[in-house]
């Protein structure tokens, strides 16, 4: 079998371990702590990633000559992508512009750079179904562990990761963890609440989908994960969260058989119940934050950054004025998407939408041609998921928070191993 990687021990044990690191540095480590000398791109999940990239261009190197290099539509999006950044960055820096934009310029060009090392490095990396079916009980099971994290601030209304210290790394900002409606918004290590509901959306379905297939588990760390996230989603106050696990509900329920569609939805059902009478005024809070959502200065600022947006395009439409050098002075919109028409361009949008809208797509369309229940579930539960993150980032600046980036990058890149790795995809001979 022909594949990327060329060290079949570096790949079969490597990249697994390289892999789970990477999880741990990006959930244990709270993302405000980073190498000062490197601002915000030195969070060590950062720095990680370019060292995954570097890591993915030596194996190219290691390849054999003359061996092909199959066309992977993920990997092809994700190049498209990539060279729209390049390109709106050559341009940014040859127009006129403004000192304080050259550095962010820079850093979100790094940023973009880690991101793609760590998809790549699970896309090409991975050599086994068993090695993604670990990796996404594991990449599951840590998310659950900051569930639990968050759910403990809940319980004791207290940020407590900030008294995290640790040697050689400099908190750059103040924990962003407060109360709507008399209610707790927890934030587990992420920056912000809505950037730690975002990531629990797209893990929910990962989660889900360890608990229903055991893999010689016992019942309490199959559920585990699924149960901990659920819970603090539930608890999280965040629109963007609730809408997030909305789609990816949807997507379950439509593609999950009838007997598991009935049980799961019994769970949610019997479990709001529960919660409705252990938290009478989370409910209440839920609601009024969606009645009241027309009259929401954070809608409202959302709503208004649509014209601001148009302005800034026209002055670059197609490959925008450099992503990363729009700067909060400009505007602040809250909206991934429309930063990215600005920073971007139509071009860098719809490059980046690709990547997500590809993924989901091969998935949904592969899972039908493949004869196991297991394989075919977490191709659903990965749809789900990136499904969730791609809805998720319509409500925040996603390039701003590395924690919900580089799941969602992980997550897309473990979806492309899938799609590689199975059977009915595999070169000839395998």
């Amino acid at each position: 079998m022909a594949h990327v990687f060329t060290r079949s021990t570096l790949r079969r044990t490597g990249v697994f371990g390289w892999l789970t690191v990477y999880i741990v540095l990006l959930f244990a480590i709270p993302s405000r702590l980073v190498f000062a000398p490197l601002g915000s791109a030195g969070a060590p999940s950062m720095l990680f990633g370019l060292g995954s990239a570097l890591a993915w261009f030596l194996a190219q190197l290691w390849r054999r000559s003359g061996t092909p290099s199959p066309r992977r539509p993920i990997r092809l999006a994700l190049v498209l992508f990539l060279v729209s950044v390049g390109i709106s960055y050559v341009a940014a820096m040859v127009r006129p512009i403004d000192q304080d934009e050259v550095s962010p310029a820079d850093v979100a060009v790094i940023v973009a750079i880690s991101w793609t090392g760590v998809l790549l490095m699970a896309h090409d990396g991975l050599a086994r179904l068993s090695d993604v079916e670990a990796l996404v009980r594991r990449f599951a099971f840590l998310g659950g562990l900051m569930a639990l994290l968050g759910l403990v601030q809940y319980a004791t209304r207290r940020v407590l990761i900030d008294a995290i210290a640790i040697p050689g790394l400099t908190a750059v900002h103040g924990v962003d963890s407060f109360f709507r409606n008399g209610q707790v918004r927890i934030s587990g290590t992420a920056t912000h609440p809505i950037e730690f509901g975002a990531l629990l959306a797209i893990l929910l379905p990962l989660a889900l989908h360890g608990a229903l297939h055991p893999a010689g588990r016992g019942m309490v760390r199959r559920w585990f994960p699924a149960a901990t996230i659920s819970l603090a989603l539930a608890l999280s106050m965040s629109r963007s969260a609730y809408l997030s696990l909305a789609v990816a509900l949807l997507v379950l329920l439509v593609g999950w058989p009838p007997r598991i569609r009935w049980r799961i939805g019994a769970a949610v059902v019997g479990g709001g119940a529960l919660l409705s009478l252990s938290v009478p005024n989370l409910f209440r809070s839920v609601r009024s934050m969606f009645i009241t959502a027309k009259d929401d200065p954070s809608i409202l600022s959302r709503t208004d950054s649509y014209a601001v947006a148009l302005q800034f395009v026209q002055d670059a439409p197609w490959i925008g004025r450099g992503l990363g050098t729009f700067l909060p002075k400009y505007r602040i919109f809250d909206n991934t998407y429309l930063g990215l028409l600005v920073s971007g361009g139509v071009l860098g949008t719809v490059a980046f939408v690709a990547i997500p809208l590809v993924a989901i797509v091969l998935l949904l369309r592969r899972r039908h041609r493949w004869s196991d229940d297991q394989s075919s579930d977490l191709a659903l539960s990965l749809a789900a998921g990136i499904a969730a993150g791609a809805v998720a980032l319509a409500f925040f600046d996603g390039f701003a928070f590395p924690m919900t980036m580089g799941t969602f990058f992980l997550t897309l890149g473990i979806a492309g191993a899938l799609v590689r790795l199975h059977p009915d995809d595999a070169p000839p001979g395998t």
